[in-house]
Order: C-alpha cells, then sequence, then structure tokens
C-alpha cells in the first residue's frame, strides 16, 4: 500500500523535510492574506503556577547509575515515564531534565547508530541549558495577535520539520496521538542536442538523452509526551538525474540525488525527535501532515530537533520555492545554490537544531555532520568535521500581505582542499589539479538572503542571494559561490482553477576567481568540469513550470516544466541547453 503526506503549515523549514533536501528535502507552502485573528491563549496556570514537586527517577534512569545498561526499549519506555512526569510539574528538577535530555542521542544511536558522540553530548548539553532556562521562566499567557498561515494549494509539499502553526479557534483540539502518511513522485527529465565543441569528465552529455527518478516516502509519527514528537521517514528509491546528475551547478531536478541506481533500493532519510516548549503567546492549531502531529502550541516557542534530518528542513526555506514535489526543480532555485549545507551524497544528515520563535521573529541556530570526505556518502559521526549555522527571520505584513525576511550564515570545518594549492601542486607535478591532494583541517563561511512576499491572495514573489568564501572546494552541495534568484508563483483562481500553480524564475550563478583558475586547468568538482574552461561566463537559467491538479484523482498532480540553461557549468563555448520535465505527484 503506497502512503503520503500533505503538508498543509510549516514556519521556517522543517524542509523535504525540499524535502528532499536536494538534492533536497521540504518546503513550504504559501501564506494568504485575511487569515490573522485575534484569540486568547489557554489557561496557561498549569505551565507557570504548578507547584513544584520532587520527581523520583528511577535507579535505571540515573545517569550516574553502575547498573547494567539497559536496552534500547527499556530506555525508550524510559523517556517516555521522565517526559510524562516533566510534563506533570516536576520539571523543576535540573539534573533530572539534564537526565533526560543527555540520553537522548542513546536513544536515537540505538535506532538508527548515528549521532551517540561525546561531542554530540556537549553541544546537546549547551543547546538544552536555553530550553531549561526558558521552560522554568513560561509566563503566564496574554492576548495577542499572530501571523496566521494556510495552505498555497492543495499540493503535498517535501517534509518540513519546524511547523507554521495554522491560527484556528480557541475550541479544545485533541493532541494527535500518531499518523502515517505517504507521497509517491517521479519526475522525467530530457535535453535535446546542443553545441559542444569539447566534454569533459563532468560535462553534460550533448546528446539528445533522458533520465527519470522515482521515490516512495513513509511518514510515520507517535507522540511520546504531550509535546514531544518521534518521527521515522523510510523511503525507496530508484533512478537517475541527467546525466548521472553532473554537468550543471545549478542542476535542474531536485529529485535528483548524487547516487543513482537502476533497481530500487530502500534507505532512512530521517529519523528525528522534536521537542516545543512552549512560552507566551496565543494558542495556535497544528495541522496533521507529513511529519507533524495535530495539536496545539503557543505562538512563541522553542523548538529542538534532534536526530537525522535534512539542514534545509529547517533553515533557507521559502513558500514559493522550496519543494521539488511541488513547485520548481532546480537546486539554485529551490535552495540558495552558495550555501553549502551539511549532508551526505543524498541531501541528509546527523544533527541538532534550536529555534526561538518570539512575535514576529524567529532565531535558529544548528550544529550538524559534514560527511567524511567532501560530497561523500558516509558521514562524520564523530562530528569532528562538522558545520555551524544560524538564520534570522523576520514576520510583517504588507497591506495586510505577509511576508518574511531570511539572513543565514554558516561556517564549514574538516579537511578540505584549497583550490590555489590544488593548482600549484599541478603546476610542479605536470599533472591535474585535484583538491584532494592537498586536503588538511580548514574552514569555509557563507551567508545567503532569503525573501518571499505575498502579493495578492494568489500571487506571491521570491528572491534568494547567497555567496560564499570560495577559495576551497565544495564540501557537499554544488559548484557555486555566488548566486542570486528571483521568481513568482501563481494561483490558478483567475482561470477557475484554485487548484493549479504556474511558476516562473531566473537565477545566475558564479564562480571565485580561485575556483575559475581551478577549473581552468582541467580540476573537477562535485558536480561540473569540462576539462578546460578557456571562456568563463555566468551560469543563467530560467525555468517555468504548470502544475495541475487532477480533479478526478484525489490528490494528484501533474506538472510540465521547461529550463532554458546558458552556459551550463560556467562555459560559454558549451549550450545552451533547453530541458523538458514531467512530474508525477501523488499523495495518499
Amino acid at each position: 500500500m503506497l502512503f503520503i503526506c500533505r503538508i498543509k503549515n510549516k514556519q521556517g523549514r522543517f524542509a523535504c523535510i525540499r524535502g528532499k533536501a536536494r538534492k533536497m528535502g521540504p518546503v513550504q507552502n504559501q501564506t494568504h492574506s485575511g487569515e490573522n485573528s485575534r484569540v486568547t491563549q489557554g489557561d496557561a496556570g498549569n505551565s507557570s503556577g504548578a507547584s513544584r514537586r520532587v520527581c523520583a527517577v528511577p535507579a535505571w534512569l540515573n545517569p550516574n547509575s553502575h547498573r547494567k545498561p539497559t536496552s534500547p526499549r527499556s530506555r525508550l519506555q524510559g523517556k517516555i515515564y521522565l517526559h510524562a512526569e516533566l510534563h506533570d510539574g516536576n520539571s523543576n528538577i535540573g539534573a533530572t531534565l539534564c537526565s533526560y535530555y543527555s540520553g537522548l542521542p542513546d536513544l536515537i544511536s540505538a535506532m538508527a547508530g548515528d549521532i551517540s558522540t561525546s561531542i554530540a553530548r556537549k553541544i546537546l548539553a549547551a543547546l538544552l541549558a536555553g530550553l531549561y532556562c526558558c521552560s522554568i521562566n513560561v509566563a503566564q499567557a496574554q492576548t495577542a495577535e499572530v501571523q496566521g498561515t494556510t495552505p498555497a494549494n492543495n499540493n503535498y509539499a517535501a517534509i518540513a520539520v519546524t511547523p507554521t502553526a495554522q491560527i484556528a479557534s480557541i475550541s479544545p483540539v485533541a493532541q494527535e496521538p500518531w499518523n502515517v502518511l505517504g507521497q509517491f513522485t517521479n519526475v522525467t527529465q530530457m535535453n535535446p542536442a546542443f553545441r559542444s565543441p569539447y566534454a569533459g569528465q563532468n560535462s553534460l552529455n550533448p546528446n539528445s538523452h533522458g533520465s527519470e527518478t522515482t521515490d516512495l516516502t513513509l511518514f510515520a509519527g507517535a507522540r511520546v509526551s504531550s509535546n514531544a514528537e518521534l518521527w521515522i521517514n523510510p523511503e525507496i528509491d530508484q533512478g537517475f538525474g541527467l546525466n548521472n546528475t553532473t554537468g550543471v551547478a545549478g542542476f535542474p531536478s531536485g529529485e535528483a540525488y548524487k547516487v543513482g541506481a537502476n533497481a530500487p533500493y530502500l534507505r532512512l532519510p530521517r529519523l528525528f525527535y522534536r521537542q516545543t516548549v512552549n512560552l507566551d503567546g496565543s494558542e495556535q492549531v497544528i495541522n496533521s501532515a507529513a511529519n507533524y502531529l495535530g495539536g496545539v502550541q503557543s505562538s512563541d516557542n522553542v523548538i529542538l530537533t534532534l536526530g537525522k534530518f535534512s539542514v534545509v528542513d529547517v533553515f533557507d526555506t521559502n513558500t514559493y520555492a522550496h519543494d521539488p514535489r511541488s513547485d520548481f526543480l532546480n537546486w539554485s532555485i529551490v535552495e540558495s545554490g552558495a550555501f553549502d549545507y551539511a549532508a551526505d551524497a543524498w541531501g541528509y544528515t546527523d544533527g541538532a537544531s534550536l529555534e526561538w520563535t518570539q512575535s514576529r521573529w524567529t532565531l535558529r541556530s544548528g550544529f550538524f555532520a559534514l560527511s567524511r570526505v567532501p560530497n561523500g556518502t558516509t558521514l562524520d559521526t564523530s562530528f569532528s568535521q562538522h558545520e555551524w549555522v544560524a538564520e534570522l527571520e523576520e514576520r510583517h505584513q504588507l497591506q495586510e500581505h505577509p511576508g518574511k525576511v531570511k539572513l543565514l550564515g554558516y561556517i564549514n570545518q574538516g579537511r578540505m582542499g584549497s583550490y590555489a594549492s590544488a593548482v600549484q601542486l599541478a603546476q610542479q607535478t605536470s599533472n591535474t589539479p585535484d583538491t584532494s591532494l592537498v586536503r588538511h583541517g580548514s574552514s569555509q563561511s557563507g551567508f545567503a538572503a532569503n525573501l518571499e512576499q505575498e502579493v495578492t491572495s494568489n500571487l506571491g514573489v521570491f528572491s534568494r542571494a547567497s555567496m560564499n568564501q570560495g577559495n576551497k572546494e565544495t564540501y557537499e552541495f554544488t559548484d557555486i559561490n555566488k548566486s542570486v534568484s528571483a521568481g513568482l508563483s501563481l494561483r490558478g483562481s483567475q482561470w477557475g482553477r484554485r487548484d493549479d500553480t504556474f511558476g516562473f524564475a531566473a537565477v545566475a550563478n558564479g564562480l571565485s576567481g580561485a575556483a575559475r583558475n581551478y577549473f581552468a586547468a582541467g580540476g573537477l568538482g562535485v558536480l561540473i568540469g569540462d576539462g578546460q574552461l578557456p571562456h568563463y561566463g555566468l551560469e543563467k537559467i530560467m525555468e517555468s513550470y504548470y502544475s495541475y491538479s487532477v480533479r478526478a484523482v484525489d490528490h494528484l498532480m501533474l506538472t510540465v516544466d521547461y529550463q532554458y540553461i546558458v552556459n551550463p557549468a560556467y562555459n560559454q563555448d558549451r549550450g545552451p541547453v533547453s530541458i523538458f520535465g514531467l512530474r508525477v505527484h501523488k499523495e495518499f
């Protein structure tokens, strides 16, 4: 039986999750006007005025106990028991809270085997100290006006981990105990023959050819306490991107991974725990969706996400361009092109994120594992090679139309090669430059700006700009050192097709001077490498799509997509290239 999910609301991004992370992962749906409402906070006395009691912790939950280690099942039962005690009023015990949270890596490790390290514990201890302070200083609730959101359309979005709560009435809402949803997506793309006087190892095939990718995802979640959820997303993948996902820095399909296979194979892209700490603000209803259980939370809150997921499930999300399963397909349109976010070859990683929402502001921070080697299939679970990322989001209204502005910064720390050192070594040895020969402990940082604005109830616009240092090799994402994109998304209400969407966007990607010299000397990158680059030019891409809702079949979307690429892989000698695509997306 096939399953799929429908994402109605998400705040920030926990996006596939662009969903696919791109590679991609999570996506946010469009925000519409006219949804603001004033509601009264529910009874907050239980959270801020409850008498404090000593929590009796069983010996088998005591982290200092010298008893024989318990099984994963026992540890899971212990976490559920202890969380229930904390929720009932025992959260005044700092040691108890620390014991509860410090054991989470063991729980996740027992299920996924990815993040049980001393470094991870230290990082989580710092993050969770802030959570504890928030939990014991919850103020009495006040009446507040908050921004509401509704789905942009009836399409399903790829998963996101941090919900943008939809404001509803203050009627009592039952906490959903569990849910199972799913989705199916197939993307087929082809390009006609184009001009190509020469080609290299990573060049896009100049002959007419096509490829397809398919994925089937299950979203299963359970509530382990009133404000905590555990989610698992097994997935079956099959297929290849064009030219085995090489040849263009702004690759044309976010549904294509860097690892392909002719036969279907099973993966586990996400296994994560999410804890919400309610603060002040009005009560918000969270609708049931993929990776979200239906329930209620306050508009001001702190959210911890821990486990395996995509960085872009939480960071760099955008309502109109973020989900290759329902909106644009191009990597450098659905994400900030120069945001070299931590990920394995499929776009997912281990780590933790912490989000603090207060009024119209949200501050996010995260710590994630890099791959053992750049663009690798295996993560560095020791976290000795890692990424720090932070993002500030501001929400506003322009003539009663909602919008968001996000500023993001990141730094990657690990073994990476310098472009200049690789070129210098190649000149000394009369060989082709190779960054893998000059790797050593170093770092590279970058930033991104992300804007979205509703213009009318059916029209939204967006823009992104990003840049990184560009003096060292790309570690995870793609060979882009600077990127600017902009576009629009128009719903079909004006022509009687309210569930349809038309989108148009353009992006210009560029390389740093050091990267240009490296590729001109014949070096290979993550996705590009024509063997030479005598005439460099910005890689310019335009994409348009039309998503058609099949009314005869619930939650079935058919999308036609067209992309026009000038200077593929920054090479003025090759192209331009036209890419035609068809996407079939079904949610169950």
